[in-house]
């Protein structure tokens, strides 16, 4: 009986141990800005367990998590909420709001016996008027369990201000939320976060409240990879600085192998009481280090990311530098890649590539240098391209930022800045319905993401009511955090109502197409009645004998032109006119738009045209050597690294010709147009696994395809101008023959048909070299 007692002692005890809830601590009860925290918790264990030991951490703002010693995560945390937690006070400025928290795997840097958890957080304790959301308190909070033992924060840990880090001086710019860095090494706390470290000094940990509490709510698990920390790596000019050497006051310009998200790293030796200056090319570069050393020799990281071309470290006489570094994150692995045989068109994808990865890190911004800011307008140009160039975590950061967005929607309106604000553009909500929520579906096959941002998107399109005319109201926004805005580009210019009408049809469109998917048959039929009133009346409202304009005298805008073909308002009749009569001559539109006229001419079948007018608009930036990303304005201006340039896009989806048919890549077309190209090659890095093209036409055209399981691909076989094939081989078997059509039956492979331009075959998934021989 004692035994059973016994027994069911120590088992209400390693149970209660397992589920100690966590505490919100922290290093005191102050909520100051800027405060660099540190956190130590020693524990005992008999053995490592052999499986994976996973800690919950969550925290406001980032976090630095050492075991042992060992770094384990590099920049935890993410930058905003993931969702409301209760009503927004918006007159008070108060939004209830979730956390993120992350798993993280510690058990390869346990060992047996005593073991030490060591923890850096940065409280920002600040919000901009560009929609990063913070708590307004700083709090850490960490739970495990290790052999039934239950690991959480609470008062036991040890906590102290980091006091190298000066917070005073250190200015935050309007825009961007994290703080320059002023870190003075001559109080620097010898490696506290080593196992040896003596922190008997340290007080206890404050308690601010459980788990659960305001102002961190519930915690919402991180639903995307963390971001890939690529190490320390050398400078592109490395060799040259000739290390080690004496620094004289002047600036030494570290090269960047193009536009990088990095920390800057030192190693130097000094007297001490120096001052080196970090920041970059970037006059945007909001971001910046003042490090001042200490006796002896000693490094350094900047732990508030910047970018730019180039580090720029401005060292003063006296100190030695022994060796300069960057530390390189990125959002996923670079996995698409694209080779044509223009130099050109090459570069201009490159800096495209460069772009969209330098506008990703917490969610997909417009710049990484002067906003940060989630705008769903340049997150869904984003969009066009993102899943010919990123891997995974770029699909599921994408996925963020639509939940995300949809969370701090209000009163049916989604916002185009976010989370934290509700600004309302009205185009780029209904773009970010269209060309954005639709397409992550297309490219995912993720039915239940759609199935949980659908209420919101029709509850967004049923603000717009219909007009006698048949078409909706144009709307300004009814909150007064709205902006009226739907493109920069040349002044004057701009059409906005036949834009945003068909923007609305566009929206409504690919609303019918979720309703469809999601059984809403009531939805579908008040979709297609207003698409139908829409299609029945845009042209009787705006079609001027040759283009479409609200106003013929004052109007001829290409931006409108080009929406009216994409969006599917406009008839194929009208294509050739507006090509001829607008999207040739007039070149009105800002990058934010510049990918939709390009896909207006591609839709119209003048790929051509197409790309001459990106050469036109891209030349200047092309040209300039100094530059790897894609500036703001055409045809420069603002940031030279702005999120919503996509002419990937294009020469993507109809140069190589591929993009997905079925959701998820289940079905793809491969349709190049090669136009005066010889040769591209391009990988697509989709759901179902890496898609491998190439395309070469010297005197025969031929196609390499290698495809993921489970994916069938039509693909079109160009047929060159004025030329016929006396036959196509398959995998070196001839297949078809000129005037018989199919010759041999091979399996996986089935013959479609002809059009003019090309033959068409569909085939199963595997490795394909089909071969027109003329």
């Amino acid at each position: 009986m004692k035994k059973h007692l016994l027994f069911l002692f120590l088992f209400v005890v390693a149970s209660a141990a397992a589920s100690v809830t966590p505490k919100w601590i922290w290093i005191d009860n102050n909520d100051a800005p800027n405060t660099w925290a540190c956190f130590r918790k020693t524990l005992d264990i008999d053995n490592v367990p052999s499986s994976e030991v996973y800690a919950d951490i969550a925290v406001d703002s980032k976090y630095w998590l050492w075991v042992n010693g060992q770094q384990v995560v590099f920049e935890g945390g993410l930058a905003g909420s993931p969702s409301q937690a209760g009503k927004w006070d918006r007159k008070a400025k108060i939004t209830p709001s979730n956390t993120w928290f992350e798993r993280v795997n510690i058990q390869p840097y346990l060992k047996k016996g005593k073991n030490v958890i060591s923890v850096l957080a940065w409280y920002w304790g600040r919000e901009t008027h560009k929609g990063t959301y913070i708590k307004k308190r700083g709090g850490f909070l960490f739970s495990s369990e290790i052999n039934g033992q239950g690991i959480s924060s609470d008062s036991s840990w040890k906590a102290s201000r980091h006091v190298a880090y000066d917070t005073t001086g250190c200015t935050a710019s309007k825009a961007i939320v994290p703080f320059k860095i002023k870190y003075d090494a001559r109080k620097n706390m010898n490696e506290w976060f080593m196992p040896e470290y003596n922190d008997s000094q340290w007080t206890k940990a404050v308690v601010l409240g459980n788990k659960g509490d305001a102002p961190w709510h519930n915690l919402v698990e991180r639903n995307f990879p963390r971001p890939v920390n690529h190490g320390l790596l050398e400078y592109a000019n490395d060799k040259e600085l000739g290390f080690p050497f004496d620094g004289n006051g002047k600036t030494v310009v570290c090269k960047l192998p193009f536009n990088k998200q990095i920390t800057p790293w030192l190693k130097v030796e000094s007297q001490g009481g120096d001052t080196i200056f970090i920041s970059t090319d970037n006059p945007k570069n909001a971001i910046t280090a003042h490090y001042i050393t200490r006796p002896g020799r000693q490094t350094f990281e900047c732990y508030s990311w910047m970018n730019g071309h180039d580090v720029r470290y401005t060292v003063p006489k006296g100190v030695k530098v022994l060796s300069l570094k960057y530390r390189w994150i990125t959002v996923g692995e670079m996995a698409g890649k694209f080779q044509i045989d223009d130099p050109f068109y090459q570069r201009l994808w490159d800096m495209c590539y460069n772009t969209l990865f330098v506008c990703a890190r917490d969610n997909f911004m417009d710049c990484p240098d002067r906003e940060r800011a989630l705008w769903i307008g340049d997150v869904a140009d984003q969009t066009s391209y993102l899943f010919y160039s990123m891997d995974d975590a770029g699909r599921k950061l994408l996925r963020m930022a639509i939940i995300s967005t949809m969370c701090f929607s209000d009163n049916k309106v989604i916002g185009a800045l976010g989370p934290l604000r509700v600004r309302e553009l009205v185009c780029q909500s209904l773009q970010f319905i269209a060309q954005c929520i639709w397409p992550y579906y297309i490219n995912t096959g993720d039915k239940a993401t759609l199935s949980e941002v659908y209420p919101f998107v029709y509850d967004y399109l049923s603000l717009f009511p219909m007009k006698e005319n048949g078409l909706p109201e144009y709307r300004k926004g009814k909150s007064p955090d709205t902006w009226d805005w739907l493109d920069w580009g040349v002044k004057g210019t701009i059409d906005n109502e036949p834009i945003q009408v068909a923007f609305y049809y566009m929206a409504l469109d690919k609303a019918r197409e979720m309703a469809l998917l999601l059984g809403k048959s009531d939805d579908v039929k008040w979709y297609e009645d207003r698409m139908k009133s829409i299609k029945t009346n845009y042209d009787k409202c705006f079609w001027q004998n040759g283009f479409y304009s609200s106003n013929p005298a004052k109007f001829k805008d290409d931006r409108a032109n080009a929406i009216a073909i994409v969006s599917g308002v406009a008839s194929s009749d009208k294509y050739q006119q507006i090509v001829d009569n607008v999207l040739t001559k007039n070149y009105y539109s800002s990058p934010h738009f510049e990918w939709i006229v390009e896909d207006a001419m591609c839709i119209a079948g003048e790929y051509g045209k197409a790309l001459e007018r990106m050469k036109k608009q891209y030349q200047s930036q092309v040209d300039n050597k100094k530059m790897t990303t894609l500036y703001e304005f055409f045809p420069k201006g603002g940031s030279y690294n702005h999120a919503w340039n996509a002419p990937n896009a294009i020469l993507a989806k109809y140069i190589s010709g591929i993009y997905p048919t079925k959701p998820g890549w289940k079905e793809f077309v491969v349709k190049p147009h090669l136009v005066n190209f010889k040769s591209i090659k391009q990988t697509v890095p989709s759901v179902k696994g890496d898609i491998s093209l190439e395309v070469s036409s010297n005197e025969n055209t031929k196609i390499k395809l290698s495809t993921p399981d489970d994916t069938e691909a039509v693909v079109y076989l160009p047929v060159p101008d004025g030329k016929t094939y006396k036959y196509v081989s398959l995998n070196g078997q001839k297949i078809w023959t000129k005037g018989k059509g199919l010759s041999r039956q091979v399996s996986g492979v089935e013959f479609i048909g002809e059009e003019t331009g090309f033959i068409i075959f569909r085939v199963k998934s595997g490795s394909w070299t089909i071969e027109g021989i003329i």
